[in-house]
């Protein structure tokens, strides 16, 4: 005689929904506390008054040299100003503040202490590992990476930290958008739409987690030679103005595809302190005090 069975297939699962998704028809969950659904609290970082993160969702479309150059600004301005690079996969604030190859110290406290130049303080995971040296981490080194930079540093004192944040809308951007009281978010984008699909990506993902939204910046809307002075849209005009419109976003400005811009961003030496009188640099100005005016800087 065979014995029962203690397992059957044909029984059917008892758990209507065992993924929790949400339903069509059904209430939606009562929002409680982010402590108590398990979500990190937002904390202000320690001796900074404003912080401005930089997106773009998209890479290759001049992020963290608009980022530098904002910074940069507002030193200009008069505000004690400081530029965290958050992309520990692909560092660019060493080699655009011309610091590539140095190494931050310790303070007593047993925090990073930034590095300055041009007025600006800055901090960086390509500061920490070698110039040419790949970062191959998994997303928990990542992780803990990301939160020496985020609370681990000792800025001394601050008005505003603009956040180079990296592209896309994964990991890192969650963690910071959760963890950090941000005063604003930009992003950055060209006019072409394989660009601004992106972009419109990292404006939704700034609503959902619920951090003001500053407004977009068009990069490389115009080519002017410099031999007949024509000016040539390369990559479309009205790309970034005309999503601005259709997503009731601020338009912050635009900015020129310029050679000088590339080639003082590859020297270390970004065009609002290697060209402060050019147009070029009045337009990272302008978008500056325009940021500054909107969060009561």
């Amino acid at each position: 005689m065979s014995k029962p069975r203690l397992f059957s297939t044909l029984q059917c699962l008892r758990h209507e929904n065992p993924l929790g998704l949400p339903r069509s028809n059904s209430r939606p969950p009562p929002q409680l506390p982010r402590a108590q659904r398990g979500l990190p609290t937002k904390r202000p970082l320690p001796s900074v008054r404003k912080v401005i993160a930089v997106s773009s969702a998209k890479g290759g479309v001049g992020k963290s040299t608009i980022a530098v150059n904002l910074a940069l600004s507002f030193a200009r301005l008069g505000h004690r100003a400081g530029i965290l690079d958050t992309d520990i996969f692909g560092p660019s604030i060493p080699t655009l503040l011309n610091l590539a190859g140095e190494q931050p110290r310790l303070s007593e406290k047993k925090q990073l202490l930034p590095l300055s130049n041009y007025g600006v303080k800055s901090m960086s995971m390509g500061y920490l590992v070698g110039e040419e040296a790949p970062v191959v981490w998994r997303g928990l080194m990542v992780m803990k990476a990301l939160q020496q930079l985020l609370w681990e540093v000792e800025w001394g004192g601050l008005d505003v930290l603009v956040m180079d944040l990296p592209p896309g809308t994964g990991d890192t951007q969650l963690t910071i958008t959760q963890q950090v009281v941000l005063d604003g978010a930009i992003v950055v984008s060209t006019p072409q739409d394989v660009a601004l699909k992106d972009a419109v990506r990292g404006v939704e993902m700034m609503r959902k987690v619920e951090v003001p939204l500053l407004g977009m910046i068009q990069n490389m809307s115009v080519f002017n030679c410099p031999n007949c002075n024509h000016s040539t849209h390369i990559f479309g005009s009205e790309g970034v103005r005309k999503a601005c419109e259709k997503h009731d976003v601020p338009f912050l400005g635009d900015l020129p595809l310029h050679a000088s811009i590339c080639d003082d961003a590859d020297r270390g030496k970004p065009t609002v302190v290697a060209e402060p009188e050019s147009p070029r640099a009045k337009a990272f100005t302008a978008i500056a005090e325009l940021i500054a005016k909107t969060t009561g800087l």
